[in-house]
């Protein structure tokens, strides 16, 4: 994709990566759009970065996701890039009670609100790139992260279909695969010993200008390589009892 003159709209572009997008996205002088439930969260990136546009709503519901296309059709009808980065990591286990409900909130953000807005965006002409952020774990899961594991896998499958089933409207599909990075996701703290998002930001960007479509980083590109055998040994490290 070309790195500058695009109109982007980035969902969880607030916090975590999607942040680390939006800043990055700005410094090579792009139009970035961000759109999130919290209007205070909103409203504290619109005074960090006042040329960021903001709109208010709930990706988890299915009509806002429409009222969403309708706005960008509306008012920004040139946006040309999708950015699928909003997502949830819940560490649980599947004796849990509250199992069942916690799954359904992490399986409604990571896989139904990427499929429904790439549906939804394919109607604007404009729209030439699409941005999916799977992760390492879509190729050997945590079982503390059980269902978001399994969300991610799942994405990863589709973003493969959907980089071959796309070239012939000449639409380019981005998979960001970020391992563990020193953000909030899942909770503070969990992941306080891993590498800052600045770090992934700049790898995946100069990944981009040689035209890559897939970006790697740290172990995400070694667990993207691994061969069977390797990826049977890393989940058995991973998720040895503690």
């Amino acid at each position: 994709m070309k790195l500058s003159g695009n109109k982007i709209l980035i969902t969880g572009g607030a916090s975590g990566i999607g942040l680390g997008l939006t800043k990055r996205f700005l410094e090579e002088k792009n139009e970035i759009i961000i759109c999130g439930r919290r209007e205070n969260i909103l409203q504290d990136i619109t005074q960090q970065f006042p040329e960021v546009i903001t709109y208010q709503c709930d990706l988890t519901d299915e009509q806002q996701r429409i009222d969403l296309l309708k706005w960008i059709t509306k008012e920004h009808s040139d946006l040309n890039v999708l950015v699928n980065n909003a997502g949830i990591q819940q560490w649980m286990s599947v004796t849990d009670e509250n199992f069942f409900s916690r799954a359904k909130e992490e399986i409604a953000i990571n896989i139904e609100v990427p499929l429904h807005l790439t549906s939804l965006f394919l109607k604007l002409n404009s729209l030439n790139t699409i941005i999916n952020i799977t992760s390492g774990l879509s190729f050997s899961p945590l079982t503390k992260t059980p269902v978001y594991s399994a969300t991610k896998a799942f994405f990863h499958s589709f973003t493969l279909s959907l980089q071959h089933l796309l070239k012939e409207k000449n639409i380019e599909v981005i998979e960001m695969i970020p391992p563990a990075l020193n953000t909030d996701l899942g909770g503070k703290g969990l992941h306080d010993y891993a590498p800052p998002v600045s770090e992934f930001i700049t790898s995946v960007f100069e990944q981009l200008k040689q035209g890559k479509t897939s970006l790697t980083f740290g172990y995400s590109d070694v667990i993207s390589k691994a061969g069977p055998e390797e990826l049977r040994k890393t989940f058995e490290k991973m998720n040895a009892p503690s």
